[in-house]
């Protein structure tokens, strides 16, 4: 079992940049891939991206493409996600998730979840 706490949300205006991170516990986090959902008020849950055990494979959702960059660092237990060119419609609470298998992006494959970190982007 793993457990997942995101940090650096914040504030920041339209175009600008922040960097989210996940910290894992335990000392299996490379066995498991990773990914990065979100979600605003009303609205179902969200793929933004998704990374496997070693860090070599990623996957973003099209509305992401190009602006958001997932990383890990396997040493650290600590996933990442640098986010330039933010837009208003980026905002919304960002999860980081885990699953003990290969990479997706179907938010029901992953069975373990952090709290959440409120990203607000204003216009």
């Amino acid at each position: 079992q793993v457990q997942l706490v995101e940090s650096g949300g914040g504030l920041v205006q339209d175009g600008g940049s922040l960097r989210l991170s996940c910290a894992a516990s335990g000392r299996t986090f490379s066995t498991y891939a990773m990914a990065w959902f979100r979600q605003t008020p009303g609205k179902e849950r969200e793929f933004v991206a998704t990374i496997s055990w070693t860090g070599v494979s990623t996957y973003y959702a099209d509305s992401v493409k190009g602006r958001f960059t997932l990383s890990r660092d396997n040493a650290k237990n600590t996933l990442y996600l640098q986010m330039n060119s933010l837009k208003p419609e980026d905002t919304a609470v960002y999860y980081c998730a885990a699953r003990r298998s290969y990479y997706d992006s179907i938010q029901y494959d992953y069975p373990y979840w952090g709290q959440g970190t409120q990203v607000t982007v204003s216009s």
